[in-house]
């Protein structure tokens, strides 16, 4: 692999309800504009790691992400046609996706979706920190946040205490963690 901007470090960063909810029919099933305009400053000029239903829900003026090369996880050649006209990296696997990212020489990769990809990296401790919205609301969904276990520590929770409020009265806090170890090692052998 090319020389590696001094190890990047691999986030995830989602929202999900106090019940782990990340997602209805392929999209959020709530609008929170503060947890977008945290994402958008959070991965902006980082690249992204995402599987195609993630890209696929973005509204079409939005893909690519502007500012950050998204890489996106497919098998389907007409979906790969499609998004690599438009301007995305098209992979075959997660690990590709990490290597394809780490040879944009950044500081950090994001991990952005959808469900089964969150817990692919989880699983198979592929990712450094994860940075989580936590929305208190109970809307219903069909994709979860993976579950993170012990050795993921809480680093940060903004506020310290109590909730943000945002302009439409939903509550949130956003959580970081961070897993003992570091992925980037593995990056640079391409593992």
């Amino acid at each position: 692999m090319s020389a590696l901007h001094s190890s990047p470090e691999v986030g995830m960063i989602w929202a999900q309800t106090r019940s782990g909810v990340i997602g209805a029919a392929g999209s959020m099933p709530w609008h929170l504009p503060e947890d977008l305009a945290h994402f958008k400053a959070s991965t902006r000029g980082h690249p992204v790691v995402m599987g195609r239903r993630t890209w696929e829900s973005f509204p079409a003026k939005f893909r690519p992400l502007p500012g950050r090369a998204n890489i996106v996880i497919t098998q389907d050649k007409s979906a790969a046609e499609e998004i690599s006209e438009l301007g995305g990296h098209v992979v075959s696997s997660l690990d590709d996706g990490l290597r394809a990212a780490a040879s944009f020489d950044a500081e950090k990769i994001w991990i952005i979706g959808g469900g089964s990809v969150y817990a692919e990296a989880v699983e198979r401790s592929l990712a450094d920190t994860a940075v989580v919205t936590v929305i208190e609301t109970m809307t219903e969904g069909d994709t979860y946040a993976p579950e993170l276990s012990q050795e993921w520590e809480l680093e940060d929770r903004a506020p310290a205490s109590g909730h943000h409020r945002g302009e439409n009265g939903l509550e949130y806090s956003i959580l970081t963690y961070r897993r003992g170890g570091s992925v980037a090692a593995d990056l640079q052998k391409g593992a």
